[in-house]
């Protein structure tokens, strides 16, 4: 395949940045994005030029770390798909692609396609584990959790903290990603006793960070490459109202 690919080259925060225009030729069809960008890359090398700057680690489509708008999407045009695990083949020879960072004001430019996703981690830090007593390791089955809650428990779990919810928030909200992580906790046993401390410091920290208020526009859900459903951000509010009034569990 021959393709023309249009990144966004930016040498540092300070810097204005730009879209500069590559032709990348013979890529086989089975290279994903990333491996594409490796061959750019060492092109660009021999030729005596910087390489693009993007964030990788796993290249399984778990650590998250892999996001990038491509043709204005997070992620690219498949659902439920890291870039990672985006191929070539979902793309046409001759195609033009537009590669982009992440767009949001919590998530600055640090070069070219990398932005720092350091703002998660302050929610993280907020809530996002139980230090409260609850014993050793039970036993498999020892405390009963509902089906219904063990699933949602799980699905929330699987958020990788890419940050696509973000970029693709027309308010560069945090709130899927929030309300996952207090979700997870949320509908465990183990997480009750610091329930309501948990909600109100990741959000508290949410705002903090820079990001901006959820209107339910659904473009996070759309794009998360694991599916996390928007009934997660209702749950929160929920648990949100209860913890400020103080009507305690």
């Amino acid at each position: 395949m021959d393709i023309k690919l249009r990144v966004w080259r930016q040498a540092g925060p300070a810097d204005k940045g730009r879209m500069v225009t590559y032709e990348v030729k013979d890529i086989s069809p089975d290279a994903s994005f990333l491996e594409m960008l490796d061959v750019l890359n060492e092109r660009l090398i021999l030729a005596g030029d910087e390489p693009i700057a993007f964030d990788h680690d796993c290249r399984e489509g778990i650590c998250g770390m892999c996001g990038m708008m491509i043709n204005g999407v997070a992620h690219g045009p498949l659902k439920a798909t890291t870039t990672c695990q985006l191929h070539m083949r979902h793309f046409s020879d001759g195609d033009t692609i537009d590669v982009e960072p992440w767009r949001a004001a919590a998530f600055p430019v640090v070069r070219d396609l990398v932005v720092d996703r350091s703002a998660f981690d302050s929610i993280i830090q907020a809530g996002g584990y139980i230090t409260a007593p609850t014993g050793a390791a039970p036993d498999a089955h020892a405390t009963p959790v509902p089906k219904v809650d063990a699933d949602a428990a799980f699905e929330a779990a699987t958020c990788i903290g890419c940050g696509a919810c973000v970029a693709a928030c027309p308010n560069g909200s945090a709130m899927l990603f929030t309300a996952a992580k207090v979700g997870h906790l949320g509908l465990l046993p183990q997480g009750q006793p610091e329930r309501d401390s948990r909600v109100l410091g990741m959000v508290a920290a949410q705002d903090e960070a820079g990001f901006g208020g959820c209107t339910n526009a659904g473009e996070c859900t759309t794009v998360c490459p694991k599916g996390i459903p928007l009934t997660l951000i209702g749950r929160l509010n929920s648990d949100y109202r209860r913890a400020s009034t103080g009507r305690r569990r």
